[in-house]
């Protein structure tokens, strides 16, 4: 009996020491309170000072546009490694090929950073979204590569071979077998190389230039010059848009697959 206590009490703190500070942001963000000490009183003028903040609108614009672009050709290009990892899994080159893959993630964000810095330094490249949009689908690709092959691991190329048999060419193949089959891993690769990218700091830190200032980074900016309520309020939305896209994931992938 006091065992069953102990691992209530244990899961009880361990609830609070997760959730009481988004908790607690939540309600700062309403605080009409500048700095949060004290309440002083129910306000939504944070989430209009962010709502007519141009320059946190454009962040957030340059976060957008890069987190859909790189997920975009991380997933392309994941699929296809992940397709060709599972396909000729019996290669020679299995052992480097897989260490390629694993290398961006296992390697430190700092060494990322500076490693793609020299490499657009050396090949005289302009930093700008363009360079925050290849650093980032660099890191993404070897996320949906493995998330997509976990989901190869399963599949039954006996299908492919019957469906040749009565006829059915390639894009059929595609679209009717492959696609289903895989979409549910596909789309779960691509909802993580989207969050990763929203989230990315440091090697956006170290490839970003001019007009490409990304969400994170102007929030640590803000943290050093800003008023904070302001981004007690960004992150209320972004936690609700986050909320909102994961029900809404959940409920196509049931829909769909």
């Amino acid at each position: 009996m006091r065992s069953r206590y102990t691992s209530l009490f244990v899961t009880l703190m361990v609830l609070v020491f997760m959730y009481l500070p988004i908790i607690m942001l939540v309600a700062q963000s309403f605080n009409e309170s500048r700095y949060g000490g004290k309440w002083n009183g129910f306000s939504l003028k944070w989430y209009e000072a962010l709502f007519n903040d141009a320059s946190i609108i454009n962040a957030t614009i340059n976060t957008l546009i890069v987190a859909f672009v790189a997920t975009i050709i991380s997933t392309s290009l994941g699929t296809c490694a992940a397709w060709a990892l599972n396909r000729y899994r019996h290669s020679r080159l299995q052992s480097a090929h897989y260490a390629i893959i694993y290398a961006p993630m296992v390697m430190p964000d700092i060494l990322m950073g500076i490693s793609l810095l020299l490499l657009f330094v050396s090949l005289k490249v302009d930093l700008g979204l363009t360079t925050v949009i290849i650093a980032h689908t660099t890191f993404c690709v070897s996320f949906v590569t493995f998330t997509v092959l976990a989901r190869l691991q399963d599949f039954d190329f006996n299908i492919i071979q019957a469906a040749q048999d009565l006829g059915a060419g390639n894009v059929r193949i595609f679209i009717k077998i492959i696609l289903p089959l895989l979409g549910p891993g596909i789309a779960a690769g691509a909802m993580m190389a989207f969050t990763l990218s929203m989230d990315d700091f440091v090697v956006t830190f170290f490839v970003g230039g001019p007009g490409s200032t990304t969400l994170p980074v102007k929030v640590y900016s803000m943290m050093k010059h800003g008023p904070p309520a302001i981004i007690n309020a960004l992150s209320v939305v972004f936690m609700a848009l986050t909320f909102t896209v994961a029900i809404a994931g959940q409920f196509f992938t049931r829909k769909k697959f």
